[in-house]
């Protein structure tokens, strides 16, 4: 019988691991040190993300659930997972011969169902779903800058607004333009221009269009959010606190980008 622990496809590479382990928060100070490997901490929260399974039901390769939530929902409010996916959004641009920081960005909502866990919530009357909606905005690559989940009533205009303070500074004071659909038509160009010297440009559809066209720039958005449907956590939003929901959405873009620079 053998005893080597089971891998799981869902757990980084070395190379990946390497990459990862030095933005991780290092332990300062006075206080009980830090007993756990972090490599198996991220890759229990890995494994939630990619499966969807309950925190409890992690498998006994892995630490104690309780220990790994622990982590998961602290660096959720430290920023922890917001500094880490700017700082692997910086290196797949630079691969790609890019500046670090992008000067254009597309924002784009996405309206999704929430379990039966309660928690925040609303009716999108638009959409016909009652949930949650998931805001964000991401560069002309597809990789997202920021992102923030509300109840699903929220208009897509005040989603904007409380979308741009959780943008990095450093990310905000580049950007010249962003380009949206026509559900942000209206006074929120003019807040833009005013409050962030942003230029806001809609993309409307083309006359006579008939049926389902792809639109000029929104098109990466919406590939993003694709490329979120890939990990089986967010196919809906069991998060009954809305801070651990926009944890897994930068985790989701965190495995994506570690999955191309490494």
């Amino acid at each position: 019988m053998s005893h080597k622990r089971r891998q799981y496809t869902s757990e980084v590479s070395e190379k990946q691991w390497q990459r990862l382990q030095w933005l991780l928060p290092k332990r300062t100070g006075a206080g009980r040190p830090v007993e756990l490997d972090l490599r198996l901490v991220m890759n229990a929260i890995f494994y939630v993300l990619v499966t969807g399974c309950q925190w409890r039901n992690l498998p006994n390769d892995y630490p104690n659930p309780n220990s790994v939530y622990y982590h998961y929902r602290k660096w959720c409010r430290d920023g922890t997972w917001a500094r880490m996916n700017r700082a692997l959004g910086f290196l797949e641009r630079r691969r790609l011969g890019r500046f670090a920081r992008p000067s254009a960005g597309i924002i784009d909502s996405q309206t999704v169902k929430i379990s039966d866990q309660g928690g925040l919530s609303g009716y999108d009357g638009n959409k016909k779903i009652k949930g949650r909606k998931r805001h964000i905005l991401v560069d002309t690559l597809g990789n997202l800058l920021a992102a923030v989940v509300s109840a699903a009533n929220l208009d897509d205009r005040q989603g904007a607004k409380i979308l741009m303070t959780a943008v990095e500074r450093q990310i905000a004071i580049r950007l010249l333009k962003i380009w949206v659909d026509q559900g942000y038509q209206g006074e929120l160009d003019v807040w833009f221009d005013t409050h962030w010297q942003i230029a806001l440009e809609g993309i409307m559809p083309d006359n006579g269009q008939i049926g389902f066209a792809v639109q000029p720039r929104r098109w990466v958005v919406e590939r993003t959010f694709a490329w979120f449907g890939k990990y089986r956590r967010l196919s809906k939003d069991y998060e009954t606190d809305p801070i651990s929901s926009v944890g897994f959405i930068y985790l989701a873009s965190i495995r994506t980008l570690l999955k191309r620079i490494a």
